[in-house]
């Protein structure tokens, strides 16, 4: 198993389009002008969207906020996505995918990057959502004791 975790994008403008929201690249390799493949480090977290459509309208669009696995670690497959990361967030339809890039724009605008919010962060959004209710405003204090956290579970 590799350290990295690839993910393929591909933009064919107004047909298929896969990109990342988020998250820090630690390597790209462009494959032509419409493909190419990033790659994360172990315990770097990412947004990667899909969006699809055909003659008829939108078929796909989802969002992922993922937690790219080192080796031995337990992770789920995703397509488009080798080997596979760790899910915080999954949600598909439009209406749920767009509170989900207003929550990063919320967290944006604590002057957190969203790849450094806590990962429970995350699953709330994507619990809410999932329960028809408005996820609760990531904080500066919230992120405070996330990184507290973190250092005391070292």
């Amino acid at each position: 198993m590799t350290t990295l975790t690839r993910v393929e994008l591909l933009w064919l403008e107004g047909r298929v389009e896969r990109w990342i929201r988020f998250g820090r690249i630690a390597e790209e390799t462009i494959l032509d002008r419409r493909r190419r493949v990033v790659a994360f480090a172990a315990g770097e977290v990412f947004a990667f969207v899909r969006w699809a459509s055909n003659g008829y309208g939108t078929v796909v669009s989802r969002i992922d906020v993922l937690r790219a696995v080192g080796p031995g670690e337990a992770y789920s497959t995703i397509g488009f996505v080798a080997p596979g990361a760790e899910i915080l967030l999954r949600i598909s339809g439009w209406p749920k995918v767009n509170e989900v890039l207003r929550a990063i724009d919320a967290v944006e605008q604590t002057g957190v990057a969203p790849e450094e919010a806590c990962p429970d962060h995350w699953r709330h959004v994507m619990n809410r959502l999932a329960a028809g209710e408005q996820p609760r405003a990531y904080t500066r204090e919230r992120h405070r004791a996330s990184l507290l956290r973190r250092r005391v579970d070292g």
